[in-house]
């Protein structure tokens, strides 16, 4: 193969991969996925495995890249090792990926495999930048209810294959994954009363940081939208961390947050961050301030952002000079059930970073949340990639967990999610913004709620591992190796 082809092919693959990026929000371009997914196909069809390696990881760089730009703003040389890193997991997938006539679905499928794996790899993962996220907006994101972020991915994958070399078949699989996305939300589900809830958005600048900012500053902000609120709500609720302080319960902040709660005569859910005991790091938690001033329920957030909640490797960082001091201390990781009892009924919760990940929407729905809450705070990040693909996200977990969802943050987005996926009210970046909207509440279980990911990465490790053996005995016995 001369030299100019390769350099042609590799630039395709770049291509390819970024026709994928622009899938995702902020751009949206949910057809280009598949458009980018069929031309990469097209390029590694029958090519030596390690020109098949190279290439899945230069079309891996071009959609990552531009995807996970958001990570720029939390570490730099983070963002350049994540990028290149996940990039050699789909290089990998593609060099093990069977060839010849099973390869349409045998790479699907490990590409599928190499997904999960960077969901939860290493340092808990980072699900952001994926299929899932990019087809919130199309026809398919209806079979997240059926099996979350991975089935919907696999499918994505399988389609952009068909389409590289059309066929009746493909279109028939077209034709029924489309069927099942828009049947499934209508299945098996119920709702049992609705409420009036209030998000409050304070508003403020972002690109800040909390160790070069005053903390009592955005409690201000968010005090002054709540009173512009009259009593109505059933419920108000508040972003991740606007209070910052050694113990909450003895706190003039608590006293001020009761007051609102007693004119409302509503609960009011408010994101706290707390000393730990013993001083060593700290606590994020959302906790309910009931109208009788009672603090009557709490969850501390499981899983951290790593390199922006805590430190990986800090010695080691320490040593080589990176900036650690941008995080002082580490969060310690809750590790209660995902939920909070209110006066109203039980409100299942993911903190922020949580929302990325279908196990923690199925945490607290599974244990009767009829409405799932996202408190986040993303006034550290320029921009709007990262606080786009939230909302995306927001909206699979409503589709995974037939739940109203109310995303809020103290400088955007904030929102309304449907069970179905459908956004109401989303705010405007660093506006102040009090909305009030009429939400069902709502019980029961999809089969992704019931199932969870397991089931779904198995059966894509057995399609590979079946269609691996399938291409082996496609080849005479003298030419395997």
């Amino acid at each position: 193969m001369s030299r100019s082809r390769n350099w042609s092919a590799g630039f395709a693959c770049l291509g390819s991969g970024a026709l994928v990026a622009l899938s995702l929000p902020p751009w949206g371009w949910w057809p280009l996925a598949f458009v980018g997914i069929a031309m990469f196909v097209r390029l590694i069809d029958d090519a030596p495995r390690r020109v098949r390696c190279a290439r899945g990881w230069i079309f891996s760089v071009g959609w990552l890249a531009p995807g996970m730009g958001w990570m720029w703003y939390l570490t730099a040389p983070g963002y350049v090792v994540a990028v290149l890193m996940f990039g050699c997991f789909h290089g990998l997938a593609c060099a093990v990926s069977p060839r010849g006539r099973y390869a349409r679905i045998g790479l699907p499928a490990v590409l599928t495999v190499a997904e999960a794996i960077r969901f939860c790899f290493p340092f808990g993962g980072v699900p952001l930048a994926s299929l899932g996220i990019s087809q919130v907006g199309g026809p398919l994101r209806g079979l997240a209810a059926l099996g979350g972020v991975v089935l919907l991915t696999w499918v994505t994958l399988q389609i952009g294959a068909v389409f590289a070399r059309p066929s009746r078949g493909g279109v028939v699989l077209a034709v029924v994954a489309v069927v099942a996305a828009l049947v499934m939300p209508h299945v098996g589900r119920a709702s049992v009363g609705s409420i009036d809830v209030a998000y409050v958005q304070g508003g403020g600048p972002q690109g800040t940081r909390a160790v070069s900012t005053n903390p009592r500053d955005v409690v201000e902000r968010h005090l002054a939208a709540t009173r512009t609120l009259e009593p109505g709500p059933d419920l108000v609720v508040w972003p991740e961390n606007v209070i910052d302080v050694e113990l909450f319960v003895d706190s003039p902040e608590r006293d001020e947050i009761a007051a609102e709660a007693r004119r409302l005569n509503a609960p009011i859910l408010v994101g706290i961050t707390e000393e730990a005991v013993g001083g060593e790091g700290f606590l994020n938690a959302q906790v309910v301030v009931e109208p009788n001033g009672e603090v009557t329920g709490r969850y501390e957030k499981v899983r951290r952002v790593p390199f922006g909640e805590y430190m990986p490797l800090r010695g080691l960082l320490k040593a080589v000079g990176a900036p650690t001091d941008l995080v002082p201390r580490n969060a310690v990781a809750g590790t209660g059930p995902a939920y909070l009892d209110t006066s109203i009924g039980r409100v299942a919760v993911v903190i922020s970073w949580e929302v990325f990940f279908g196990g923690r929407g199925r945490d607290g729905t599974s244990q009767g949340g009829q409405l799932l809450i996202n408190p986040t705070n993303g006034s550290s990040y320029t921009g709007t990639v990262l606080q786009s693909q939230q909302v995306a996200s927001s909206r699979l977990r409503a589709i995974e967990t037939d739940r109203w969802v109310v995303q809020v943050a103290p400088t955007g987005f904030s929102a309304f999610v449907s069970p179905r996926g459908k956004v109401y009210d989303r705010s405007g970046v660093s506006e102040q913004r009090v909305i009030t909207h009429t939400v069902s509440l709502r019980t029961g279980r999809t089969p992704y709620n019931r199932l969870g990911d397991l089931p779904f990465v198995a059966t894509a490790v057995l399609t590979l591992l079946v269609c691996g053996g399938l291409h082996r005995r496609t080849i005479p016995r003298e030419e395997r190796t």
